[in-house]
């Protein structure tokens, strides 16, 4: 023979769960601080959604200004980069007919690293 238990939560369950405890008759006082409790509650829960949707505001606004600054960045790092490579090819142009450099007197043998590589990120 199967026995029919009744669902989790209902009136019956809660009954033969708590045998001492049974259900006291509600007053208007109980019915009102119940009322003024969720009440509460609700403009809590709501004043808790309105701060976190501005705070995710606040943070996709940060997160557009800095998206905007390495925009601008990355540009300003491609401008110098190709002002360095310009730069340097005239130095190497002005290397090989400087009289300076040309003079026997003058002649000391300087290794000099490559400007473009000692710049660039690694």
């Amino acid at each position: 023979m199967s026995q029919v238990l009744p669902a989790a939560g209902s009136v019956l369950q809660r009954s033969v769960s708590a045998p001492g405890n049974q259900p006291q008759p509600q007053s208007p006082e109980d019915d009102d601080r119940k009322v003024r409790r969720r009440e509460k509650n609700r403009v809590a829960a709501q004043r808790s959604r309105k701060k976190q949707t501005q705070k995710a505001d606040k943070l996709h606004e940060e997160y557009e200004c800095l998206e905007q600054e390495n925009t601008v960045l990355r540009r300003e790092i491609g401008k110098l980069t190709a002002e360095l490579q310009q730069l340097s090819e005239a130095l190497k142009e002005h290397e090989k007919m400087c009289p300076l450099l040309l003079c026997p007197m003058n002649f000391v043998p300087v290794p000099r690293p490559d400007p473009v590589a000692g710049c660039l990120p690694r």
